[in-house]
């Protein structure tokens, strides 16, 4: 017997040959007690306001991971799991200069500016998580995982642009963003009542729904087309990709599906876990108001959805820029105001303070990742996990250097344990980079990008 392989397809490959070639979703095929290689997850999570770059930066390349920056402190042990990189630019905000708040998450993982003619209205592009999800989606009982700490309410009227930039991250078109849920209880039972799905009878084969040759050949050719056409019209070509992507996945998983169910009635025996993959965590619900003890729970509702496969993409918004303390800390002030510090000590302090402490509850998943086995590896080993902030400095609203950490090794696709200092890249590169490394295929940019990070292999 054959042991199928989970890797990363070519899309025209996949239209190709959706049969048993096919790998099955994070699945183990009792043949020589071998495990097939799970999947690559992609998880990112946000904080808002930018850092002081003294204490989130390391030193240097050689002391990073024996002398990290005190913002990284909650990161020891995992370190050699983390990659940084210096340099990373983000989207140039004109002709919004007046709305940094605005832009700073919205543009987080689309990196693509507001339609400035459409300021009222949700008009900017696919987000990440989402073109990650429409080729992934499919293949588990939830496409995406959305989670916020706070409602996404927010609103104010920088530039004119719609509320909805300020608090969502995830847009599934242009015009949709993407509501994030707020209420554990909710995620944990969803997570839950998703697993009966693998119980479903399988699902009968009909008549193929498309011609393959016909989809082959306008993905093939929408490439070459989008470079000779005009804005408007790339914008609406963009849009049709993404639902013929998304249509195309949901063939692949019914025709996977299939294949299981094949197997089965061949005596076949498989199951969504090895014997030797950690069991899934418990998640408590906490019953305090304790922000670090709600940030944690939802940091293990996404290891969790994760490690029983209920989805392979998600975000999650720690904070927005709308009026958020941190009383825990020992101060009540809001983390906005003390962004403005005009570098006085007790500010720059406060503000210090708070990036360690989002930081910590990242830190809290990355650690759990990276305790929990997984075929060969962890469950960090098999994931691309992105913290970040939409600005580099929250005093003076600057872009040009935008802290992330990179955790996880993405399936052996990423070489961690390293800060980079000389990366000349935009925030597109990074995010189709990431995307490429989980095995996405783009047929675009992603917003500003121009080119690969290849520095991340």
């Amino acid at each position: 017997m054959i042991l199928l392989q989970n890797r990363p397809m070519n899309r025209r490959t996949c239209l190709r040959g959706l049969g048993a070639s096919l790998a099955l979703p994070w699945l183990e095929v009792m043949a020589r007690g071998k495990t097939a290689k799970p999947p690559v997850r992609l998880g990112f999570m946000y904080m808002p306001h930018g850092v002081i770059m003294d204490h989130f930066w390391p030193a240097g390349p050689d002391t990073y991971l024996t002398s990290p920056p005190r913002n990284l402190e909650s990161l020891r042990g995992v370190l050699d799991q983390c990659l940084l990189m210096k340099g990373i630019a983000g989207v140039n905000p004109a002709p919004f200069n007046g709305a940094p708040h605005a832009l700073e998450l919205s543009t987080w993982l689309t990196a693509t500016l507001p339609n400035a003619d459409r300021r009222n209205r949700v008009d900017i592009a696919i987000s990440a998580d989402q073109i990650a999800a429409n080729y992934i989606g499919a293949f588990t009982a939830m496409p995406s995982l959305e989670l916020a700490t706070m409602p996404q309410t927010h609103k104010e009227n920088q530039e004119g642009l719609h509320e909805a930039y300020y608090s969502h991250c995830s847009f599934s078109s242009p015009t949709q963003a993407l509501p994030a849920e707020t209420n554990p209880r909710t995620v944990l039972k969803r997570i839950f009542q998703s697993q009966d799905l693998g119980q479903q009878p399988a699902l009968r084969r009909t008549d193929d729904p498309l011609e393959r040759s016909m989809l082959d050949l306008v993905l093939g050719g929408a490439k070459d087309l989008r470079t000779q056409l005009g804005e408007a019209d790339r914008h609406k070509l963009d849009e049709y990709l993404d639902s013929v992507r998304s249509l195309e996945r949901r063939i692949a998983a019914i025709e996977a599906r299939q294949a299981e169910a094949a197997k089965a009635s061949a005596g076949v025996t498989s199951t969504k876990r090895s014997g030797s993959d950690s069991v899934p965590i418990p998640v408590m619900i906490p019953e305090g108001d304790l922000r670090s003890d709600y940030m944690r729970v939802m940091c293990d509702l996404t290891v969790l959805a994760f490690q029983t496969d209920t989805t392979r993409v998600s975000t999650y918004i720690g904070s927005t820029p709308n009026g958020v303390s941190y009383p825990e800390l020992g101060f009540s002030d809001q983390h906005h105001s003390q962004t403005h510090h005009n570098n006085e000590a007790e500010k720059v302090e406060k503000v210090s303070r708070i990036t360690s402490f989002n930081i910590a509850q990242f830190a809290h998943m990355i650690h759990r990742m990276h305790s929990l086995r997984e075929g060969e590896g962890t469950l960090l080993d098999n994931c691309i996990m992105m913290w970040g902030s939409g600005l580099e400095d929250g005093n003076r609203h600057t872009r040009a250097n935008l802290p992330f950490i990179i955790a996880g090794r993405g399936g052996g696709s990423i070489r961690t344990g390293r800060f980079l200092t000389g990366t000349t890249g935009n925030q597109g590169d990074l995010l189709g980079t990431l995307l490429t490394c989980a095995g996405i295929p783009l047929d675009r940019p992603i917003g500003i990008a121009t080119k690969q990070l290849t520095e991340l292999s």
